[in-house]
């Protein structure tokens, strides 16, 4: 049959798009509840979620988000319906440089953009400076302007506390401190450099388990920089118009937890002596009366299905950057001049940081009409195909480059059209270079992967992140052995597939190149 090959590499295209294209079936919910990447916005997040599914909503809570910003942009933009924040970090960080300097102010600004509050949870979670007791009764320090008298100090400070108007910037400004030995680290992460003696302070949340868990010994804020922390809840106006159900739950929170008790829910988390899930259920039933049953998931069935989630990232990344990855490839071959700069471009997306990318591509995504967080994410699956395409784009265009310039002038005296060409000769004998280079973007794919909890993503990433929050390396690893071996599967199955496609002498000739 004429063109025999063209057509089989036309439905090799097909069926590769069509399989990478396909979103996975998900069940349809009714409200979406979001929380921070901390465990009491995990618990107050799941409070939330009981309540409505009593009321017969079907909800979906996504865990653990990025900071504050990629939270309450999600709000702004419809992609959650409500989540915990606190009043501080409203003011000081959602409309810092703002006129928004009280609660009147801030409910009018947030109206505007179709958000409602909640009145206050019940309790203040600010912002503190925290020193293991031992270190502070050493340095007889009791109050944050004590710290004055000790440059030496080493500080770990959370990312967002660095950034925040209202936390170390505000510190600095009020009580003039001179440490310069000051670094970013994550939130948990903290905690343990804290407890070992490789830091001297950080900073924590009041409600933090962990405070009582180590004994550690909160500073004074004694020029009261750091203002209230009233938690509440962040809402879509238009979602508890449509659910007065939802409204209600919101209702039944307010002014329900005190300080002690929020310490206390969070102690259960994090000394794992219950999930977030049981520990919600559990304040439903003491403190509101509401008795229901968490569905308990198995710790295999777990792995199952966070693997699954992952797996659907890697599909739907890099099958069609396959596609794209190849022709961008053939592209730069046949038109150099203009290739060079395909080439540079996809090169520069393999130096944007991860996580960087991540956030950058969360308004276009947002701005495009699509779901840019929550399992299955868009913006996870953009960011992995970016990541992807290099690989691809420079192998193809490498191993077409490496044909013999005598093996294309023979099949042109022989008569073949330039895309019967490419399709009978010189991709069967690029093709050993091209699954190079698809191996390289598969492995990279399910590592970066695990970067898509961050925005609600799903996949092995998540208990990760939940791993590392609890100081639980057996979540950790119920992550990461199943990330490892499932980047391992996927290179013994390119493997195969070239020992099965490509033809015998190909291989033979790869062999003495690499020799």
């Amino acid at each position: 049959m004429k063109h025999r090959a063209l057509w089989k590499l036309a439905a090799i295209v097909v069926i590769l798009l069509v399989a990478g294209l396909v979103p996975a079936p998900r069940d349809e919910v009714q409200l979406r509840i979001g929380s921070k990447k901390f465990t009491e916005s995990v618990i107050l997040g799941e409070v939330l979620r009981l309540l409505d599914e009593q009321a017969g909503l079907n909800v979906a809570h996504y865990r653990e988000f990025g900071g504050t910003r990629i939270v309450f942009d999600a709000l702004a933009a419809g992609e959650i319906d409500a989540y915990p924040e606190y009043t501080g970090t409203i003011l000081g960080e959602i409309f810092a440089g703002k006129e928004v300097t009280d609660a009147k102010t801030m409910r009018q600004e947030l109206a505007r953009l179709g958000i409602g509050v909640s009145e206050s949870l019940g309790f203040n979670n600010t912002y503190a400076l925290a020193l293991t007791r031992t270190r502070a009764d050493e340095l007889g320090v009791k109050r944050i302007s004590d710290l004055v008298r000790h440059p030496e100090l080493q500080f770990a400070l959370t990312h967002e506390f660095l950034d925040r108007a209202d936390c170390w910037p505000a510190l600095l400004e009020a009580y003039d401190l001179p440490q310069k030995k000051v670094v970013g680290v994550d939130h948990d992460i903290a905690y343990r450099q804290l407890i070992s003696g490789e830091v001297d302070v950080i900073d924590v949340y009041s409600t933090d388990a962990v405070i009582r868990q180590a004994d550690l010994v909160l500073l004074e804020d004694d020029r009261q920089v750091f203002p209230r922390y009233e938690a509440v809840w962040l809402f879509r106006s238009d979602t508890a118009s449509r659910y007065p159900a939802f409204r209600q739950a919101i209702e039944r929170t307010e002014g329900a937890i005190s300080e002690a008790e929020m310490q206390a829910l969070n102690d259960r988390v994090e000394s794992r002596t219950a999930s977030e899930s049981e520990t919600a259920a559990l304040f439903l039933a003491e403190k509101l009366g509401v008795r229901l049953e968490v569905a308990s998931t198995s710790y295999w069935r777990m792995i199952v299905r966070h693997t699954m989630e992952h797996l659907d990232l890697v599909r739907r990344s890099l099958l069609p950057a396959i596609v794209v990855g190849v022709a961008l490839g053939v592209f730069c071959q046949r038109w150099p001049s203009a290739g060079r700069g395909v080439l540079a471009g996809a090169g520069l997306l393999q130096t944007i940081p991860s996580l960087a990318l991540l956030v950058l591509l969360l308004p276009v995504v947002g701005w495009f009409g699509y779901r840019s967080i929550g399992e299955g994410s868009v913006t996870a699956i953009v960011a992995l195909f970016c990541y992807a395409l290099m690989p691809v784009v420079r192998n193809t265009y490498t191993g077409l480059e490496a044909i013999p310039r005598g093996v294309v002038e023979s099949a042109t005296v022989l008569g073949l059209s330039r895309s019967s060409k490419l399709a009978e000769i010189e991709l069967p004998i690029a093709l050993p270079t091209i699954l190079a280079g698809v191996r390289t973007a598969g492995v990279q794919c399910v590592g970066f992967a695990t970067l898509g909890a961050i925005i609600g993503a799903g996949g092995l990433g998540q208990p990760i992140l939940r791993g590392i929050r609890v100081s639980d390396p057996k979540l950790v690893l119920a992550g990461a052995v199943p990330a490892a071996l499932l980047a391992l599967a996927l290179q013994l199955l390119l493997d195969l597939l070239e020992w099965a496609v490509v033809p015998r002498g190909l291989k033979r000739r790869q062999v003495r190149s690499e020799l």
